[in-house]
């Protein structure tokens, strides 16, 4: 059973934590974006502001690891679990693309 699960979202770089490597070896780094935007909805313009848990893995952990706080990003990924015990989301992105200022 295939279901859909993927999320994009413009924001910036709010706080990223230091590179780290598993005992395997894979190269990840769990970061914040925030996000602000005026979306429609009901026919009215409605702002929206909110933080999203992050994490990226092997290239997508290098890059954001060496990008500054506050760097414009576009984030592609799915939600997962935080945790096994978890019901909180976190997005793994598995595409990342800088925006313009």
């Amino acid at each position: 059973m295939s279901a859909a699960n993927r999320l994009v979202l413009d924001g910036a770089i709010a706080a990223r934590d230091a590179l780290r490597y598993t005992p395997a070896g894979i190269a990840i780094v769990n970061f914040v974006v925030i996000h602000d935007s005026a979306q429609s909805e009901a026919g009215t313009e409605r702002q929206v502001s909110l933080e999203l848990a992050c994490v990226g893995v092997e290239e997508i952990a290098r890059v954001v690891a060496a990008s500054p706080v506050g760097a414009r990003v576009r984030v592609d990924g799915f939600l997962a679990p935080k945790g096994r015990s978890s019901r909180q989301p976190v997005l793994h992105v598995n595409e990342l693309e800088f925006l313009q200022a």
